[in-house]
């Protein structure tokens, strides 16, 4: 199995390490924290630096509550970063559901659009169709503004593998290849602690053929309710959920410490090596 992110095919000889770079004001763990050009740069170099195998970078927060932007005023955070980081030699992700975003982000250099909205947007489909750039399909249930009033399933498994299913299916049917298709269960968006956490222990129910399952629970407020720490103090929990969801068959981790992911990951990789040579 491969996953054609642009430029790039990427091999799942291993689990990949996703770097996140928020060009926010207002994101949970981050927002402020790269305020101009030069900091953003320098923290992306840091990252390939610690074992980086993509970096996903975002313009607007997409934590509960939080407050939507204009596709110009995003555009505006994001490309400049695209344009300068785009031959650090590892593919560049956008963190968008806007297609007009999706259109700059692809014309300046991203290798993969990464969307909260698994591409339902009208147009979105269209901004990624005729490129070779990978797309990832995350599901979300409801907006940023009211995810997180009492989301509800019957079985949030069976449910979010479900929409995720039909995404594939009608990504595929509109043209672009299975190779550039990579899913996310969303954690943390739209569920309570406890989906969360079924989610995690249930991912190979999510797992579809030839198709990477990427990870994102770094630093989320699901680990926070279980240790009790403020999302500064949770490095120690999401390594273990890092660690838990490759181990259940996620292909790439998406972190805010690439360091320490990487050499955890490298750590479970060798065991599970001796464990089905």
């Amino acid at each position: 199995m491969y996953f054609q992110c642009g430029r790039f095919r990427l091999p799942f000889t291993r689990p990949l390490v996703m770097g996140i770079l928020n060009l926010t004001p207002d994101s949970f763990f981050d927002g402020a924290r790269y305020p101009t050009l030069e900091a953003a740069c320098m923290r992306a170099q840091r990252m390939v630096e610690e074992g980086a195998d993509l970096i996903d970078i975002g313009g607007e927060s997409t934590r509960p509550g939080a407050i939507p932007v204009s596709a110009p005023e995003e555009i505006g955070r994001v490309i400049p970063a695209v344009r300068v980081l785009r031959n650090l030699g590892i593919p560049l992700s956008v963190d968008t559901y806007k297609p007009e975003v999706m259109r700059a982000a692809l014309d300046a250099g991203a290798d993969l659009i990464n969307d909260v909205q698994g591409f339902r947007q009208p147009g979105a489909l269209d901004a990624v169709r005729a490129s070779h750039c990978g797309v990832c399909v995350m599901h979300m249930l409801g907006a940023p503004q009211t995810m997180q009033r009492a989301p509800s399933y019957q079985d949030v498994v069976t449910e979010v593998a479900g929409f995720l299913r039909e995404r594939v299916k009608t990504l595929e049917a509109s043209g672009i290849a299975r190779a550039r298709i990579a899913i996310d269960p969303g954690f943390g968006f739209g569920k309570t602690i406890e989906h969360n956490l079924t989610l995690l222990a249930r991912l190979p129910e999510l797992a579809l053929p030839d198709i990477p399952l990427l990870a994102g629970l770094s630093r989320k407020s699901t680990l926070g309710a279980v240790t009790g720490r403020a999302p500064r103090e949770r490095l120690a929990a999401s390594i273990a959920a890092a660690v838990c969801a490759a181990q259940r068959g996620a292909r790439i981790i998406r972190v805010h410490d690439v360091g320490p992911t990487v050499d955890a990951l490298k750590i479970g990789y060798e065991v599970q090596k001796k464990e089905h040579p």
